[in-house]
């Protein structure tokens, strides 16, 4: 009897089951259009990278993220970013301004594909980008004057809490994140503040004002403080506005799977301790310091060398960028005289004595005479293959390889590139094809990497260290 009951039941509904089949159905249909329309979205970030050849990232340039000592680019996010970008298997260029809410933008504009810097993780923050794995934590303090220097402005002690303050301005670099951490700072002080003053300067920059007296107070992280006021003894720091938090990168709300690639490779460098490392090779070196003691640091100076004129002089004979020269130069000798290689090539744009000799230069040379054969030998290179290669980007290619493995080779890698069917004048994927770069993994098999690595060198490698460092005197040095 109960049996027939429960059909009985089953029968009574039977209406609703077609109802239900149909929402079920749409359902499904709608989260797998959801799953296919968000899978393409994600994919552009980091599909757009491969295709595009290279990762766009965004930062600031200031003491300790990104700058050029003695002719070297340096610092905890680029070396960062590079590490990242080798885990991509990708070139890297780089976007930087001292405006932190221009990256912002940037990154809205799809100019960048990842803003890298010291980005506080607040929730507010989270409604404008999506942030990666913690990198490392810090907070924002404020930096002023000791009271033997802060008597002279009038100013009677150092400020430890809201209520010290007394109408005075404060300022800090213009950064759209910190927000609503100093939000929550200007209700700590109520009226006793009166301005909080954005600028597009770093915090070193801020720093320096403040201990030259023609500021008072700056805000910064506390990481970046403590290095700095190392190199300005009457700066104290030790008074924090906000409580710690957690720094990150940031990238489009719809990058989620450049974001993933982010994050994993974050877990890999956390587990290596290659992060930590690098974190204390900036932020926990004493010697870092050394850097504001000379003008060969771009953050306090313009200078790449003790050349930098003799070289922007010579330049305009080949009409180059003089820090494309200054790249090469550094390439050959780091801008130190004496120099000579294991086969003898001498000068600070080390030439083989052949060479040397044939564009004026021996061993008494002067480091202008040095520098001006060098160039005199480029110019002649230049002119061999003007002709050939009209547009004068691509030829500068020819040109630094020629420089490091001689004409004969160049030439001979182009008329490859033809036989093959590529485009025997341009560089990348052609004629630069042939001469090896950072691996041989663009090459088709392990015999054809052996073959071009024995039969041209690693100029590949050559030509690209020296225009990707150019690239980074460019960001940091003016023309």
């Amino acid at each position: 009897m109960q049996r027939w009951k429960n059909i009985r039941i089953r029968k009574r509904h039977r209406w609703l089951i077609l109802p239900l089949l149909v929402i079920v159905i749409g359902l499904a249909v709608a989260r797998q259009f959801y799953n296919v329309k968000n899978e393409d979205l994600s994919k552009d970030a980091f599909l757009k990278i491969r295709q595009r050849g290279y990762m766009v990232a965004l930062t600031d340039k200031n003491s300790l993220d990104y700058f050029i000592y003695r002719g070297e680019p340096m610092g905890f996010q680029l070396g960062l970013l590079r590490s990242f970008a080798d885990y991509l298997n990708v070139p890297l260029k780089i976007i930087a301004s001292n405006d932190i809410s221009s990256l912002y933008y940037y990154l809205g504009l799809n100019i960048g594909d990842v803003i890298a810097c010291d980005l506080p993780e607040t929730r507010e923050e989270k409604k404008m980008v999506l942030f990666s794995q913690t990198l490392f934590e810090t907070r924002l303090v404020l930096v002023q004057r000791r009271p033997a220097e802060n008597n002279k402005a009038g100013l009677s002690k150092l400020i430890r809490n809201p209520t010290d303050f007394a109408g005075d301005t404060v300022y800090l670099q213009r950064n759209l994140f910190n927000k609503p951490l100093l939000a929550r700072f200007l209700r700590r002080t109520g009226r006793n503040l009166t301005v909080i003053e954005e600028v597009n300067k770093n915090s070193e920059q801020l720093i320096n004002m403040v201990s030259g007296g023609k500021i008072n107070y700056c805000i910064c992280e506390e990481n970046v403080a403590m290095v700095i006021k190392r190199a300005y003894p009457n700066i104290d720091a030790e008074y924090c506005i906000s409580g710690f938090y957690n720094c990150g990168w940031a990238v489009h709300h719809s990058s989620d799977t450049l974001l993933m690639k982010i994050n994993e490779w974050i877990t890999k460098i956390k587990m290596t301790k290659e992060l930590k490392q690098d974190f204390l090779a900036y932020f926990n070196n004493p010697l870092v310091s050394n850097y504001f003691r000379t003008d060969f640091f771009s953050v306090k100076g313009n200078k790449l060398s003790p050349f930098d004129d003799v070289i922007r002089k010579l330049s305009k004979s080949i009409s180059w960028d003089w820090r494309l020269l200054a790249s090469l130069i550094y390439e050959e000798s780091n801008f130190h005289l004496g120099v000579v290689s294991s086969r003898h090539a001498t000068g600070l744009l080390q030439l083989m004595p052949v060479t040397a000799s044939k564009f004026g230069m021996d061993s008494s040379s002067t480091p202008v005479q040095q520098l001006s054969a060098g160039v005199k030998f480029l110019i002649w290179l230049n002119s061999q293959l003007l002709a050939e290669i009209p547009d004068q980007n691509e030829r500068i290619n020819f040109v630094l390889a020629a420089y490091n493995i001689g004409l004969g080779r160049v030439l001979s890698a182009r008329d490859q590139a033809l036989k093959d069917g590529k485009n025997m004048d341009k560089w990348n994927k052609n004629a630069g094809y042939y001469l090896p770069h950072h691996s041989s993994k663009n090459l088709n098999s392990r015999a054809d990497s052996l073959k071009y690595l024995f039969m041209y060198g690693g100029a590949g490698r050559y030509v690209a260290e020296i225009l990707e460092r150019y690239h980074h005197y460019s960001n940091n040095i003016p023309e």
